[in-house]
C-alpha cells in the first residue's frame, strides 16, 4: 500500500514509538568493520521465544559487538556502551541459505544480570510480523516501507533512524527498489496493510539484506522457518 507523504510521517512516528527499543547497532569485526543493525523479536508469549535477528552476512567472523543505546537498559550507567560477542552463549546459529542470523537472547539476559543490569526493549512482537496474506498483498506496484535501523554518521555515532522507502515483489522476491545508507543491513522492515477488521496496521515484513543499487528482504515466512531450529536456553 502506497500511503501519502503526511500518513507516512504519521507511521514512522507511531514505529519509534512502539518498537523503537527493539532495534540495536550491530559492527562485525574486527577486521571487516561492517555495519549493520540488529533487532528483537518476541515469537510468542514465552520469554524462551524471544530472539535476536539481523542478516546472515553480518555475523560469524570473530569481533563483533552489538552497541547499547541508554534507553535499552536500566538502570542508567550501568551497562557498557557495547558488548562482544564472545560474551554471549549460545551465539549466533546462521542461515545464509535464507539470509538470516538469529541469537537467542537468553544469553544476553544472563549477561545483564552477571553484570548488575538489566534490557528494557520493546521486541518486534509475533503479532505483527507478516504472514504469506501481507507478503501476497505486495506486488509490482511499489508500496511504502519504513525501515528502522541504527545509521552511521561520519562521527562514527549510530543514532535510530527511519527510513521511508519503497517496496515490491516480483514472485517470490520481495525488495527494497533504492540502496539503503550504511548500517542499515539486517534492519526491520515494516508496511502497512488493512487488518482482518479493515483496519490500516502496520506489519514487519522481514529484515534488510545486502544488496546493489536496492536490497532484499528476508521476510518472515523465510525467517519463521529457522527459528524453531534455532537452539534455545542452554
Amino acid at each position: 500500500m502506497l500511503l501519502d507523504s503526511d500518513a507516512e510521517s504519521d507511521v514512522a512516528y507511531e514505529l519509534c514509538q512502539v518498537v523503537g527499543r527493539a532495534i540495536l547497532p550491530y559492527r562485525s569485526s574486527d577486521d571487516d568493520q561492517h555495519h549493520g543493525t540488529a533487532f528483537f523479536f518476541q515469537g510468542g508469549d514465552d520469554p524462551v521465544g524471544e530472539s535476536l535477528l539481523t542478516a546472515a552476512d553480518l555475523v560469524g567472523t570473530p569481533g563483533g559487538e552489538l552497541g547499547l543505546r541508554t534507553s535499552v537498559t536500566e538502570p542508567a550507567g550501568v551497562a557498557p556502551a557495547a558488548v562482544s560477542e564472545v560474551e554471549i552463549v549460545p551465539g549466533w546459529a546462521r542461515y545464509p541459505g535464507d539470509g538470516v542470523a538469529v541469537l537467542p537472547t537468553a544469553g544476553l539476559h544472563r549477561l545483564a544480570g552477571d553484570g548488575g543490569w538489566r534490557w528494557r526493549v520493546q521486541p518486534v512482537p509475533a503479532g505483527i510480523a507478516a504472514g504469506p496474506e501481507v507478503v501476497a498483498r505486495l506486488g509490482a506496484d511499489a508500496g511504502s516501507a519504513f525501515v528502522l535501523a541504527h545509521g552511521v554518521r561520519e562521527d562514527g555515532s549510530r543514532p535510530l533512524e527511519v527510513a521511508i522507502e519503497r517496496v515490491v515483489r516480483d514472485t517470490d522476491a520481495v525488495r527494497i527498489t533504492t540502496a539503503l545508507p550504511q548500517g542499515y543491513v539486517g534492519a526491520p522492515v515494516f508496511v502497512v496493510q488493512p487488518d482482518s477488521s479493515g483496519e490500516l496496521s502496520p506489519y514487519c515484513l522481514g529484515l534488510v539484506l545486502p544488496g546493489v543499487g536496492e536490497h532484499p528482504v528476508a521476510t518472515f515466512d523465510r525467517i519463521r522457518a529457522v527459528l524453531p531450529a534455532t537452539p534455545g536456553d542452554i
